[in-house]
């Protein structure tokens, strides 16, 4: 796994860059779409390619080791060839599901004992099995097994669970380093910062993650009901001490503000459900605010979804249309929708990537703030 950076932002920590690995090089910031059991819902990947061009999706290895299973996904050559992808792709542990699941599950030193939110049957998930599942899935990128503390949270609590994250992260790396690859590409394991919402706890998984010098570094339980500006505190906190000549990966993040916010604390990778959630449920993300299409104020609007989008579905139907859709629950309304976000949110990341290129970041962004805030 290669990483280059082109070039970084005097007035900020923005960086732009490239990242190589087996399946492709994608440039840096990116977003990486969310095809939580290996489908981005609602979208067929030829429109995805087309209109969005993602160069990384992330999928979820809880909900593909309950469903369809590790050993379909085997059968079938792995999950590139099972899901008909040919870019990268990113797993994450299945630390935040389980986190998710509270009144399901019992942690423990040796692992997380959990109850199948699908048909009640209970698993266990060690850092060992975790990689063996993964190598199993077969993305390019896997996560280590941590858990997620909630907020709020005690520090107490939060200190023991960096603790386990940071014994459970030794683990992973003894399993991945004693396994190979089952596919025809490498993998690489990346490792995540905890520590809630504490600086000094931060500070210290920052730099104990930082010292296994892997490919790259994650930033994990963020994003999880904490202030805007307390993420913001952390994740300036944490990117001080990451390495600069390795990639930084925002977990779950999250906003179009939080994005660009964090890039300029020089964040390089994110994902995040929104886009494609609330595109779901009539929420449209555009340059100059957002729509809930839902509105009977689109009722009889005849414009253009988005003039200034970047999709086909942005100039080919109006709000009205759109609207319409919604109204009446067709799921087309739904698939438009999410192929906006997913559009938006590509243009979004361009954009940043070339003020950086042209040294004018800073005021760009803080303009972009100020118009991405509006409700329309």
């Amino acid at each position: 796994m290669n990483f280059k950076i082109h070039k970084t932002d005097q007035n900020t920590s923005a960086r732009t860059g490239e990242v190589t690995t087996d399946h492709g090089t994608f440039e840096t910031p990116i977003f990486m779409p969310v095809a939580t059991s290996a489908a981005i819902k609602g979208v067929h990947n030829k429109d995805l390619i087309e209109n969005v061009s993602p160069k990384v999706i992330l999928s979820n290895t809880y909900h593909l080791y309950l469903r369809p299973g590790q050993k379909i996904i085997n059968k079938a050559g792995g999950i590139h060839k099972f899901m008909s992808w040919n870019n990268n792709i990113l797993t994450d542990s299945g630390g935040y599901q389980v986190y998710s699941l509270s009144a399901n599950r019992k942690i423990n030193p040796d692992g997380v004992k959990f109850k199948s939110h699908i048909d009640g049957s209970y698993h266990f998930f060690t850092p060992e099995n975790v990689m063996d599942i993964q190598r199993n899935i077969g993305a390019d990128i896997i996560m280590a097994f941590d858990e997620c503390p909630p907020y709020p949270c005690e520090k107490n609590y939060a200190r023991k669970s960096m603790d386990l994250t940071h014994e459970w992260l030794k683990r992973c790396i003894n399993r991945f380093n004693a396994t190979k690859p089952i596919y025809d590409h490498n993998q690489y394991l990346l490792p995540i910062v905890q520590g809630s919402v504490y600086s000094d706890l931060r500070k210290q998984s920052a730099e104990i993650i930082a010292g296994h010098d892997l490919p790259a570094n994650a930033i994990g339980g963020l994003s999880v009901g904490e202030p805007h500006e307390l993420m913001y505190e952390m994740c300036e906190d944490v990117c001080k001490i990451l390495p600069i000549a390795k990639p930084r990966y925002l977990m779950g993040v999250g906003t179009p503000i939080n994005i660009i916010e964090n890039i300029a604390l020089g964040v390089d990778m994110f994902d995040c459900v929104m886009p494609t959630r609330n595109a779901r449920n009539g929420m449209l993300f555009t340059r100059n605010g957002t729509i809930n299409i839902k509105n009977k104020k689109w009722e009889d609007d005849n414009s253009e979804i988005d003039p200034c989008g970047t999709t086909f579905v942005d100039k080919l139907y109006t709000k009205s249309y759109l609207r319409h859709l919604f109204t009446i629950n067709e799921y087309l309304g739904k698939e438009i929708a999410t192929i906006h976000n997913l559009g938006f949110y590509s243009w979004l990341i361009e954009e940043c990537k070339i003020a950086i290129n042209e040294g004018r970041f800073l005021d760009w962004k803080n303009k972009m703030v100020k118009q991405l805030d509006n409700k329309l």
